[in-house]
């Protein structure tokens, strides 16, 4: 074994941490071969306080002697369903009694989920063995095969193995050496019949009326865990009141196994005869003949190859009026190329249903399907176009100077209008890696326009807006030329170009034309892609009106059709938007539900993004380990992928973070590199933003001579109109480098301005330098008035370390700051939480275990545990049923008042 802890062991441990305030008793379910006899094995050598007993089948004697031994005791029963009914009503006596009695007992019981659970356990509480995750499936390889694994036959046989643990055991057992290193072609398909009936063992029963297998057709079509139950019984000839076997299920009018292993053994196990005729069967009973679903049972029904079946599914796959969802399509069009006899446009197909995997958040499969379209036989527009797929797949989950080449080289490849599609792809590489000179080089025109001379100097911030440094370009390429005509009608892709370019080399008088018309098109559309760009563009432009209608647009357009892969950077665009327009805690929300979203989708470098942007929402906030939680996660994608743009955020929150702790001097020493011209820099769209920190950091640790230049190279930026906040904080800045005579004048005038622009927090902050900055020049009454202002500003924005800065400073001055509202109102205890840990209590509160908590935080357990203890310090609790009924207490009193 390594010292790699893997999700299972975490969750192990941290279940026998709950367990100790939460009942003592669990039921442990999964599918076969989840591993739930190793979970009992691993709690066991976990336990640390006092001894283990394995009670084994019908072991009633056994398990009323272990539970007479004195002191903290962990009991084990595994496959507690195999006991008899006696037995198992004693079992749950047993553990109601624990869970009544608040005994020091623990109880762990595992169960199969693949049958109707046991009716005498129903009521206990229950832990499900989901899948394992694709690092711990990777390291289980790691630590069992024989042999080298090459890494695509490795991520091949993870996907097979859909984390069942002994599947992908059974999946390594029997490669060859040769098959594992890649040096020979592994068996098609790697999960067969064979190997999957060894893993379900003997609990495939009889399927004499054809129910089993027409369930487990009709599901395998659509790609989803359920089906149709109506249509699934027309195909079986089975009445609609029929008794189910026991691995089936139904609800809702759908019918789904409990178990998809168990859903995948019956169909492979099955003679291929019997699965084509339970697929014409459901072709026959769907009601709709062009729909096409009934296409693809047909298409099933039948032997490769089989050109006209191949060429109706495709056409009805790629009919862009039809409803199906983009996992449907990709599946369709997958069979479609499996029945196509030609290799070119089998390798069309192939680009297809990659392209529709990639979109339902399938990117493993969208690759491995792109590897089947690049034969040397493929026309050119074929390889052109899986490249431009595979950069897409980088950019979201890969090195961005790998999602760049591939781009470029589709580039080369593609006709003009798809051309423009690649090569705005390798400038979001380019702007993702913050390289705005190959960002320029991919946005150069093919063509020569008539043209404004700009010198490369310009890249980062000019000296004069629009200035050159040469009287004519003499920089080449890599200065970039502006053209002066408008581009044709209809051709959002080169407005993009035009408008991205002119903000690379600041001159954002001519960005605002293109990108204008971005925006605008985009929005009076539906296509998810079109309104992306549009949130982009508004982006650039400081319009986070327009990029957060964009940006929920994109979201709704993406949910409707299906498109999982576009929902995360639709929610990172949302999320950046509410940021820039200073609502963090939206901005939070947005990144959370991104964040589970991108990985949902297997999207790292999406994931990353999200991470900064609920770094900065914690900085404000005050919630220091989670500002370095999420830092950190970001970063270790960011240094893997080259994501500069990602980085720089992450170390931004948590300078910012240092700033809020009243930590000026650590804060400047984070953000002097990144805002400080050189090597170090951060990326270019965002050291800017950061600037008025490090001012701050800078002036307050006194060393505001650092930081002076840097202002006037804000001043260029904030006369852009790229950031609503940057002219109310150009004036702050400037107040905090001012002398006596002018500084009040400069403050005066900052808080003028932040009354055009939304948010508490950045107004709270000037009004506390203002405060303090009163307050020592002995200015005491007006010093009161602006640090109390400062208090409440931060208090309704929810940045409680902001908040006791302010606070100090009024008790410095000597007044006692206001009691806050929430205190003043007659709240409880829940106000001496930090929001972070009100949000935890009141998910615990609500029945929510520390790992789904996690879930919905996007936070580790880890991070769940510390909170939940330091819940129960603050408020004096010993468990989550006091937490339950304090929360319940407050709440009524809360709605009273």
């Amino acid at each position: 074994m390594t010292g790699h802890t893997t999700a299972r062991q975490r969750l192990t441990a941290e279940l026998l941490d709950a367990l100790r305030t939460d009942g003592g008793v669990r039921v442990v379910t999964g599918e076969p071969g989840c591993g739930r006899t190793t979970f009992l094995d691993h709690a066991a050598r976990l336990f640390r306080g006092g001894p283990v007993r394995h009670v084994r089948a019908d072991g009633v004697r056994e398990l009323d002697e272990a539970l007479r031994t004195a002191g903290p005791l962990l009991v084990c029963v595994d496959d507690a369903d195999l006991w008899d009914a006696p037995s198992r009503a004693a079992l749950a006596r047993t553990a109601a009694r624990i869970r009544e009695t608040a005994v020091r007992r623990t109880l762990l019981l595992t169960v199969a989920n693949h049958r109707p659970p046991p009716p005498e356990l129903a009521d206990l509480p229950v832990l499900r063995l989901g899948p394992l995750a694709p690092g711990d499936a990777a390291l289980l390889i790691r630590e069992r095969a024989d042999s080298a694994v090459d890494p695509a036959v490795r991520e091949e046989l993870i996907s097979a193995a859909e984390g069942n643990p002994a599947l992908l055991l059974a999946l390594v057992r029997r490669l060859s050496p040769d098959q594992l290193g890649g040096r020979r072609a592994l068996p098609r398909p790697p999960a067969d019949g064979e190997v999957l009936a060894d893993v379900a063992g003997d609990r495939l029963p009889g399927d004499p009326r054809g129910l089993l297998l027409t369930t487990a057709a009709a599901a395998r079509a659509t790609g989803e865990e359920e089906a149709d139950a109506a249509l699934v019984l027309r195909a079986a000839h089975a009445a609609a009141n029929a008794p189910l076997p026991d691995l089936l299920t139904r609800g809702e009018g759908r019918l789904r196994f409990r178990s998809a292993l168990m859903a995948r053994a019956v169909y492979a196990t099955a003679s291929s005869e019997d699965r084509r005729a339970a697929h014409l069967a459901l072709a026959e009973a769907a009601t709709g003949q062009e729909d096409l679903l009934p296409l693809l049972h047909r298409a099933w029904a039948v032997s490769a190859p089989a050109p006209a079946v191949a060429a109706s599914l495709a056409a009805a796959a790629t009919d862009p009026s039809s409803p199906a969802p983009p996992a449907l399509r990709r599946r369709a069009l997958t069979r479609a190329a499996d029945l196509t006899p030609d290799e070119a446009e089998r390798a069309r197909r192939h680009l297809a249903a990659a392209e529709q995997a990639l979109l339902a958040g399938h990117a493993a499969d969208a690759l491995r399907l792109l590897d089947r379209a690049r034969g040397r036989s493929a026309p050119a527009a074929v390889r052109g176009g899986a490249e431009l797929l595979r950069g897409a797949v980088l950019l979201a989950d890969g090195p961005v100077e790998d999602a760049r080449e591939s781009f470029l080289l589709a580039a080369d490849l593609l006709p003009p209008p798809a051309a423009a599609r690649a090569t705005l792809g390798a400038a979001d590489a380019a702007w993702s890696a913050g390289d705005p000179t190959a960002c320029l080089s991919a946005l150069a025109p093919t063509h020569t326009p008539r043209t404004l001379p700009l010198a490369e100097a310009c890249v980062r911030v000019p000296k004069q807006p629009g200035s050159c440094d040469e009287p004519t370009c003499r920089c080449g390429r890599s200065c970039g030329t502006l053209p002066t005509n408008p581009p044709p009608d209809g051709d959002p892709s080169s407005d993009h170009r035009d408008g991205m370019r002119a903000v690379l080399l600041a001159r954002f008088d001519l960005a605002a034309t293109p990108l204008r018309r971005v925006v605008e098109n985009g929005l009076h559309g539906t296509d998810p892609d079109h309104l992306l760009r549009s949130a982009a563009a508004a982006l650039m432009l400081g319009d986070v009106t327009s990029a957060r209608r964009a940006g929920a647009r994109a979201l709704a357009a993406a949910r409707t059709s299906g498109s999982v892969a576009l929902e995360p950077r639709a929610l990172e665009y949302l999320a950046y938007a509410e940021l820039r327009a200073g609502r963090h805690q939206l901005a939070r929300t947005h990144a959370e539900e991104g964040l589970r979203a991108a990985e949902r989708a297997g999207q790292r470098n999406t994931a990353a993004h999200h991470h900064a942007v609920l770094a900065l929402a914690a900085s404000i906030e005050g919630e220091a380990d989670l500002v370095a939680e999420h830092a950190e996660e970001a970063l270790r994608t960011a240094r893997r992928h080259g994501l500069a743009q990602a980085a720089t955020l992450a170390h931004w929150a948590a300078a910012r973070a240092d700033l809020g702790a009243g930590r000026p001097r650590e804060a400047a020493q984070r953000l002097g590199p990144l805002v400080r011209p050189g090597a170090r820099r951060g990326h270019f769209a965002v050291w800017m933003l950061a600037v008025p920190c490090f001012v701050e950091a800078a002036a307050s640790a006194g060393r505001p001579q650092h930081a002076a230049a840097l202002v006037e190279d804000f001043a260029l930026w904030a006369a852009c109109g790229a950031d609503p906040q940057a002219p109310s904080q150009l004036l702050r800045c400037r107040a905090l480098l001012a002398g006596p005579d002018t500084a009040d004048e400069l403050y005066l005038s900052a808080l003028d301005r932040h009354d055009d622009t939304v948010g508490d927090f950045e107004r709270a902050r000037t009004e506390l330098l203002y405060g303090k900055w009163l307050r020592r020049r002995r200015r005491l009454r007006e010093a009161r008035t602006r640090l109390e202002e400062a208090r409440l500003g931060f208090e309704r924005c929810g940045a409680p370390l902001w908040a006791q800065q302010a606070a100090a400073e009024l008790r410095a001055g000597g007044a006692a700051p206001n009691p806050a509202p929430a205190a003043s109102s007659g709240a409880g205890d829940l106000a001496r939480l930090t929001p972070q840990q009100l949000r935890i209590a009141r998910y615990v509160a609500a029945g929510a275990t520390n790992r789904e908590v996690a879930l919905s935080l996007s936070v580790s357990t880890r991070t769940v545990d510390y909170h939940l203890r330091n819940v129960f310090a603050t408020l004096g609790l010993r468990s989550r049923v006091e937490l339950v009924r304090l929360v319940e207490q407050e709440e009524k009193t809360g709605a009273r008042l």
